[in-house]
């Protein structure tokens, strides 16, 4: 079954690209069958119903019905790994 990943940031442009990028080729290096959709943060509770991860760039205004991860690690590259293992893990 393939899994859904939303990518979000404030504006669902700059940063999420980056982060974007690193999930999809993070999936695919470990064979996880899954779709990473780029999305603005303000986007996020409408699409969520569709995904089972949220992988955010910016701070959640709210929490949402599925896991949600921030990724400023990916901003940083601070602890990139393990937020790399997290990903998986809740994917997997």
């Amino acid at each position: 079954m393939k899994k859904r990943v939303l990518v979000a940031c404030g504006a669902g442009i700059a940063t999420s690209t980056v982060v974007c990028e690193r999930v999809e080729n993070l999936l695919k290096d470990n064979a996880v069958n899954a779709e990473v959709i780029q999305c603005k943060i303000a986007e996020v509770s409408s699409r969520q119903e569709d995904a089972d991860l949220i992988v955010s760039t910016t701070i959640l205004p709210t929490t949402y019905k599925i896991p949600a991860l921030i990724a400023t690690s990916y901003i940083t590259g601070i602890n990139m790994e393990a937020l790399d293992q997290k990903i998986l893990d809740h994917l997997k």
